[in-house]
């Protein structure tokens, strides 16, 4: 039987490699050893970020809503507990579109708040 050899797939597998390092500086799109520790390198930080992406998220909504709840007299824990006790069911996400988009709108869940706090 006559020996195998694996030329066409290790091609392609290099021409992947090399393909996904496109864009890269100098020898990180040109060498695959280099090209290869990159785009491994990139596809990990792209993973961790995905998840990174959501907890940014977050936080970035809660700066919002605490600097328009700030304007109204309020602090974000003090609203974010007035509208638990109020069993008003709107996320943080909904509330910074409206602190950024509909400050009148956020003036009345912010009054609602106020009023169940005690």
């Amino acid at each position: 039987m006559s020996r195998s050899r694996s030329i066409v797939p290790s091609r392609a597998r290099r021409k992947r490699v090399l393909a996904a390092s496109k864009g890269n500086f100098q020898g990180r799109r040109k060498l695959y050893r280099v090209a290869a520790e990159n785009v491994l390198r990139g596809m990990a930080y792209a993973y961790r970020d995905r998840k990174q992406r959501k907890r940014h998220m977050r936080t970035l909504w809660i700066q919002r809503i605490n600097a328009a709840a700030r304007t109204y007299g309020m602090s974000y824990n003090q609203l974010i507990d007035g509208l638990k006790k109020a069993e008003v069911l709107i996320d943080r996400k909904m509330l910074s579109d409206l602190a950024v988009h509909d400050l009148d709108a956020f003036g009345k869940i912010v009054e609602t708040a106020r009023q169940h706090r005690g």
